[in-house]
């Protein structure tokens, strides 16, 4: 008998590949969109890395509450605004926004400035909330 014919054998082998695809995509999604953060992970960025953390959020929500050393930057204005400010493109840049939605598709605009690496803190605000690090208002 060839193992390829069987049926319960092909019902395997489709599980296989499903799953396969299954446990890649979520590295996919990462080599497309750009590298997402824990907050742990920024702390580390931030603190060893000297990285530039740029909140995308509203004015109001950003008085309201960010995390330490962000600098607020209306995310319809990225690129004007880093543009204006000359930062050094061998840091590396952390965006911030409420759930990270809006984070991930602003980080294109700010690869294309030449900034070496650019990642966004995974969950936004609400996930530096959830692991109870500080705020600065």
């Amino acid at each position: 008998m060839n193992f390829l014919t069987q049926i319960d054998n092909l019902a395997l082998i489709a599980l296989l590949v499903v799953s396969g695809i299954a446990l890649f995509l979520p590295t996919l999604s990462t080599l497309i969109s750009g590298k997402g953060l824990s907050p742990t992970e920024a702390t580390i960025w931030m603190n060893r890395r000297k990285a530039y953390v740029f909140d995308l959020r509203p004015e109001e929500a950003f008085k309201a509450g960010h995390l330490p050393a962000a600098k607020h930057i209306s995310a319809a204005q990225i690129v004007a605004g880093l543009e204006k400010m000359k930062l050094d493109r061998k840091h590396p840049v952390i965006l911030v926004c409420e759930s990270g939605n809006h984070s991930r598709k602003a980080i294109a605009d700010v690869k294309k400035l030449g900034f070496a690496e650019v990642a966004i803190l995974e969950g936004g605000v609400q996930a530096w909330k959830a692991a109870a690090l500080p705020l600065v208002k």
